[in-house]
């Protein structure tokens, strides 16, 4: 039965509590609407800091693989790079876009755009800033042999050349709904030209950091223990001058041992993507303070098989109807996350809002239904071949959501085996193929720029993580990226939308919120997801 967005508007958290019963295969009692979370409540800003904290002692879930901005587009680079390398763009904490190294643009027809750059920037070797910076760093993105992550991004981007001394301009091969947002993140980010070329193949590693532009200088990178940044005091923009002189972030991933030093003051603060165990511990602490924030990520099974049992759409379908996602929220996710009918969390809703609310109305529901499920289990012809579910180590949120994924399965008759893979390996899974040999899905949070477009891009046609070679799609999306109208374009998302969700390309299970924990002698840091790309630590100081 189709639900309505009752969840979306429920009554903010009161409680939060691990339920015991979510680490066997039974299922967990459903939760007290009382205790659901209300997206709407959530904050964006919390008090900005007075004084200089000195020394903040961040948290990363994990230390990066590279500060290389075409190879970083996951959770730890991007919280180490926003506050360090500047885009062209700016993406602010409210999700819109504003200016950043380009302080206005101009568009003479559908596929020009010239960037007029901020006269008087400096990288932080005192060399300033140039349009030839500028073209180089985004057009690395446009090299096939680069490996860039993010060059799904610019792909419609013929050129990009320094047109002016301080002018930019793009050429594009079509019109492109998506490049602002690209150009406001991981797209956009510019380095200095004549450094990061004398680097080589070091450049991003801990021998040769990035040249930037931003607030804070990244000063070194002490493999197994911290990256260390201080404070540009010739940064250009006085309104984000940090307050604070450095930055220390560090990479404890075991989330028991953050807990512990999140609680002595041994560290500051951390975005958590998934809540820790000890999250009520810390909601409860005489000197820590948890933030929730909105946020444009969500929790999903990522479809990625091409043959056998989990390429059939039936198969997938099943198994969503028979996930119970309310358990998923109230005992997995200690109440921090709203049961999803949709790859694109609400928060993307930054244009075409009542569209995409009626669409989001029309989308299955989220309630259990294992009659339903068994049928199709039974009509696909399964039978009792395996479905391999891989999952983080260490990760008490992943084991306890493969539980109950597998306690789902095998109550309409699916055989489902979990793969647990250590997280310093889980990346793998996102980009090497071989380490996804045998894989069917895989868990994972994922995060979109703020537009529902782009929640699903993974299913263009040649899009690398398009794991399961989806493309059902395909041609919508490039109807709806190719229009720049944006009541006409949240038609083409809304009909696209349906069709995925329908066919559980990827199964949507939970949106999430970005879970700001920090010591109470400091505060200031954004609680929005865009501290991925937003200097978020400039305002950070002491109470």
């Amino acid at each position: 039965m189709p639900r309505t967005r009752t969840a979306l508007r429920a009554t903010a958290a009161a409680s939060v509590l691990l339920v015991a019963t979510a680490c066997n295969a039974g299922t967990p009692a459903s939760p007290d609407p009382a205790d659901a979370l209300d997206f709407s409540d959530l904050a964006q800003d919390p008090p900005a800091g007075t004084g200089d904290a000195g020394t903040i002692h961040w948290n990363l879930p994990y230390e990066p693989l590279s500060l290389d901005p075409i190879k970083t587009f996951n959770y730890a680079e991007n919280t180490a790079l926003a506050n360090s390398c500047e885009a062209l763009l700016r993406a602010n904490p409210d999700f819109t876009v504003g200016p950043g190294l380009a302080e206005k643009w101009d568009q003479p027809d559908p596929t020009t755009w010239v960037f007029h750059l901020r006269p008087g920037v400096t990288f932080w070797n005192g060399k300033p800033l140039t349009a030839e910076d500028v073209a180089w760093s985004i057009g690395r993105h446009l090299d096939p042999d680069s490996g860039s992550y993010v060059a799904t991004y610019l792909t419609n981007v013929a050129s990009v050349t320094a047109s002016g001394p301080l002018e930019v301009t793009m050429r594009m091969k079509k019109p492109d709904a998506l490049l602002t947002q690209a150009l406001a993140s991981l797209g956009g980010i510019v380095t200095e030209k004549a450094s990061s070329l004398a680097a080589g193949e070091d450049f991003g590693t801990p021998q040769h950091l990035p040249m930037c532009t931003g607030p804070f200088r990244l000063d070194s990178w002490k493999p197994g223990q911290a990256i260390e940044l201080s404070r540009n005091d010739a940064y250009w923009d006085d309104a984000l001058k940090p307050l604070s002189s450095k930055l220390e972030l560090s990479f404890v991933t075991d989330e028991s041992t953050a807990v512990l030093a999140l609680e002595s003051g041994e560290l500051d603060g951390e975005f958590f993507y998934l809540p820790p165990a000890g999250l009520d511990k810390l909601r409860n602490g005489e000197d820590t303070e948890v933030v929730l924030g909105t946020s444009l990520a969500g929790w999903y099974l990522l479809g990625a098989a091409s043959d056998g049992p989990f390429a059939d759409p039936d198969v997938r379908r099943a198994l969503s109807m028979a996930t119970d996602r309310a358990a998923i929220a109230s005992t997995v996710l200690q109440n921090t996350a709203i049961p999803a009918r949709s790859l694109a969390t609400p928060a993307s809703w930054t244009y075409g809002r009542s569209i995409f609310e009626k669409a989001y109305d029309e989308l299955p529901g989220t309630d259990v239904d294992i009659e339903a499920a068994t049928k199709l289990v039974e009509d696909s012809g399964v039978g009792d071949q395996p479905i391999t579910i891989a999952v983080q180590g260490s990760s008490v949120v992943h084991e306890q959501t493969a539980n109950l994924l597998q306690a789902a399965g095998e109550a309409i008759g699916l055989h489902i085996e979990i793969k647990t893979i250590p997280v310093e390996q889980y990346g793998n899974v996102y980009v090497d193929p071989q380490a996804r040999k045998g894989i069917d899905a895989f868990l994972s949070t994922y995060y979109s720029v703020a537009d529902p477009l782009d929640s699903y891009l993974m299913f263009e046609k040649d899009a690398y993580n398009n794991y399961g070679r989806y493309d059902a799609i395909a041609d919508q999306l490039v109807a709806a990226r190719s229009e720049t109208d944006d009541e006409t374009r949240a038609e083409l998302v809304a009909e696209l939308e349906h069709r995925a969700v329908t066919d559980e390309a990827w199964l949507p299970l939970e949106y999430l919120p970005v879970i700001l924990v920090q010591n109470k002698r400091i505060t200031g840091s954004i609680a929005t997801s865009n501290y991925l790309y937003y200097p978020w630590a400039s305002a950070i100081g002491t109470r």
